[in-house]
């Protein structure tokens, strides 16, 4: 892959769409034209490859008794046979909405156009004859219309309901055509054409406001791109639109999956537009790993069969047109403050409530866990403490131990200490050095006869020794031994197998990426979750570098483990979208340049302080995440093959055999690696 087509958006599967509200003049099909072009222009230097306007845009919604003048129709009519020929020098799709006379009837359309030509006409469902909606008086519905044609601006082309417009040379670019009304009936007619594959369903709605409106809509927006696993785009009418009787506020938005994309300020008194890149891949990709949307289109007679396929080509070489979408740095942590709250309140309970059915399944009543100081043990404990207060427990039936090795430093054992004190746990000390010394003696390993020798077996004896102890105290006081090692660690295989902190009898953190597990300790901290002497220690906690603390250093030279396996949080970005939507690595290096390469640019997470901030360059993106695919698929799936059990918390976010992640355990990285070094500069 060449340069240039790295960095364009089509390359990896996004197309460029815009949702459009014109200023419109009542009656004026020539000023409604003008208006709609100057946008359709400026969509074209933006490179938009598809732009909606609203329902009857050329001739204006609300004119009631006009729509039945044959002065106007043919107004119209020759209108759209003008933006054909302006459209021919323009990139974008157009869908503009239009009164449209055929066979003596007139129909409320969505005219398709595309480079001079007029690829299709759809028609309007549902029509409103209820409340200060009387289209029926003027117009036919579209019910039934399927497979017919109609000639309008001098072209000959496909009118009805059953039309899926694909692009020829982008494969995921397929959209669906609704006109306002047909979303709110019970069974919208996007719906169909989503089960027959179009990913982009596009709504042309006139859509007056009152009260408490604008809220519905984006309900119903952000429930049908869920529903249909598709992006929904919304265009109502706004300025210069007869109120006479109605108002209007110009409600323009685009959704994908439930979330919103973009929109544009409502009671404009100009155009406007709003943009976003929508990323059909990952929808089609959503669709292939949800059987019930399979099942449904089965259940629904295979709805493809029943529509026509209107094809029309993109013809753009690859250039870098930037990326009109927000991207998460960190997609496991929301950025929206409140978002966080909820998130980390949810997480915290489901946690909590997975470790007291565990232990009243079982009828234990005490807990072993290693405290180290860090992160992850941090957190567990916290659960811990949640959980036996909700239980009627004593916490100082939570038996905590820290276990000093030879690179534990006083720093993290006065945190392990100082926590377990405030939480009021039984606490005590284990030095592994003795028993670890004697180990290495026996393996004749270097480091027993005075060498500097630091290898995997120097760390694993001590981590493997730690856990040991937890088992074997756990035997001897009836105890239940709770992990701590979190999802970030099982997906690089940073955790030693069995005997090491891979196992345990139960694990609160194993869905848990290390990002988010950074804010629910500060959620903690910030919701006075604990006292304040907690909330101190937990706050030095939340300062300390991680570091496993299993070889000796100082200073720089601290064993780091983001030194080996990589900075977190890029593995975090690494780890979800490869595991939750399936993407190419190349992709997500894409998509990691664009969230990582300015930390100017973009929100970060409520809390984050900005010494924490940083950005990366593709180079590092590239290198990255090149060592997260060899652990991830050839070093470490036998571990996550022996997983303990423990609650899932995030959508996606559990690698469990039992849960959203199976695969041999004999596998390797080359097909994922090879795309890689192939595509991304």
């Amino acid at each position: 892959m060449n340069t240039a087509a790295f960095y364009d958006i089509h390359t990896h599967g996004l197309v460029r769409v815009a949702s459009c509200t014109p200023r419109v003049e009542v009656g004026n099909p020539a000023a409604n034209l003008q208006k709609t072009l100057q946008l359709a222009r400026v969509g074209h230097e933006q490179h938009v490859d598809l732009m909606l306007f609203p329902e009857l845009g050329l001739s204006a919604y609300a004119i009631d008794d006009l729509f039945l003048q044959d002065a106007l129709l043919q107004r119209v009519e020759d209108e759209i046979g003008a933006l054909l020929r302006v459209s021919e020098t323009l990139h974008p799709v157009l869908i503009v909405g239009a009164p449209v006379r055929r066979n003596g009837r007139i129909y409320n359309c969505a005219v398709v156009i595309h480079r001079g030509q007029l690829l299709g006409v759809v028609p309007k469902s549902f029509l409103p004859n209820y409340r200060e909606y009387y289209e029926k008086r003027w117009f036919a519905p579209g019910i039934g219309t399927e497979g017919l044609a109609i000639e309008l601006g001098g072209q000959t082309t496909a009118f009805g309901t059953d039309l899926i417009f694909a692009c020829r040379d982008l494969a995921d670019f397929k959209f669906h055509v609704e006109i306002c009304e047909d979303f709110w009936a019970a069974t919208p007619p996007s719906t169909l054409g989503a089960l027959a594959g179009a990913l982009i369903l596009c709504n042309l709605s006139a859509s007056n406001i009152v009260v408490g409106k604008a809220d519905e809509r984006a309900i119903l927006c952000a429930s049908q791109s869920v529903r249909c696993q598709a992006a929904y785009v919304y265009s109502a009418a706004g300025p210069g639109e007869s109120t006479t009787d109605l108002a209007w506020d110009g409600q323009a938005s685009i959704h994908e999956l439930g979330a919103q994309l973009a929109c544009t300020e409502r009671f404009p008194l100009e155009s406007q537009m709003t943009i976003a890149d929508i990323d059909v891949e990952r929808l089609r990709l959503e669709r292939m790993r949800t059987p019930t949307f399979n099942d449904a289109a089965m259940a629904a007679g295979h709805p493809e069969r029943r529509f026509r396929r209107i094809a029309f080509s993109h013809a753009r070489m690859p250039i870098d047109t930037g990326l009109r979408r927000q991207i998460d740095r960190f997609p496991f942590v929301p950025d929206d403050p409140a978002r966080l709250d909820r998130d980390c309140y949810e997480t915290f309970n489901i946690q909590a409530q997975g470790l007291i059915k565990r232990l009243q399944a079982t009828g234990i009543q005490k807990i072993t866990i290693g405290i180290s100081g860090g992160l992850d043990s941090t957190h567990a404990l916290l659960v811990a403490a949640k959980a036996f207060d909700l239980m009627g427990l004593p916490r100082a039936n939570i038996l905590g131990f820290t276990f000093p090795g030879f690179a534990t430093s006083e720093h993290t054992k006065k945190n392990a200490w100082a926590l377990m004190r405030a939480l009021g746990v039984t606490a005590e000390e284990i030095d592994i050095k003795p028993m670890a010394k004697q180990m290495l003696a026996d393996l004749k390993h270097p480091f027993a006869a005075g060498e500097q020798v630091f290898d995997v077996t120097f760390e694993n004896v001590q981590a493997g020794l730690r856990t040991d102890y937890l088992f074997r105290l756990a035997n001897q006081r009836g105890a239940l031994v709770l992990g701590t090692s979190d999802l970030s660690e099982l997906a690089l295989g940073w955790c030693t197998y069995g005997v090491g902190d891979h196992m345990s009898h139960y694990n609160v953190n194993g869905s848990l990426a290390k990002t988010m597990i950074q804010h629910l300790v500060r959620w903690v901290v910030d919701s006075g979750q604990f006292d304040s002497a907690t909330s101190q220690t937990l706050r030095s906690i939340l300062e300390t570098r991680i570091s496993p603390e299993l070889v000796p250093g100082q200073g720089a030279g601290l064993q780091s483990t983001e030194a080996k396996i990589g900075p977190y949080e890029l593995q975090d970005f690494n780890l979800y979208y490869l595991t939750r939507f399936g993407l190419r690595p190349s992709k997500i290096a894409f998509l990691a340049w664009h969230g990582w390469q300015d930390v100017t640019r973009g929100a970060w997470p409520e809390g984050m302080a900005e010494s924490m901030r940083r950005a990366y360059r593709l180079q590092d993106i590239k290198h990255w995440l090149e060592v997260f695919l060899y652990r991830f698929f050839t070093l470490s799936q036998f571990k996550r093959s022996a997983l303990p059990n423990g609650p899932k918390v995030m959508s996606g976010g559990n690698l469990s055999p039992r849960g959203d992640w199976r695969a041999p355990s004999d596998g390797n990285a080359q097909v994922w690696l090879e795309e890689l070094q192939q595509n991304v500069p």
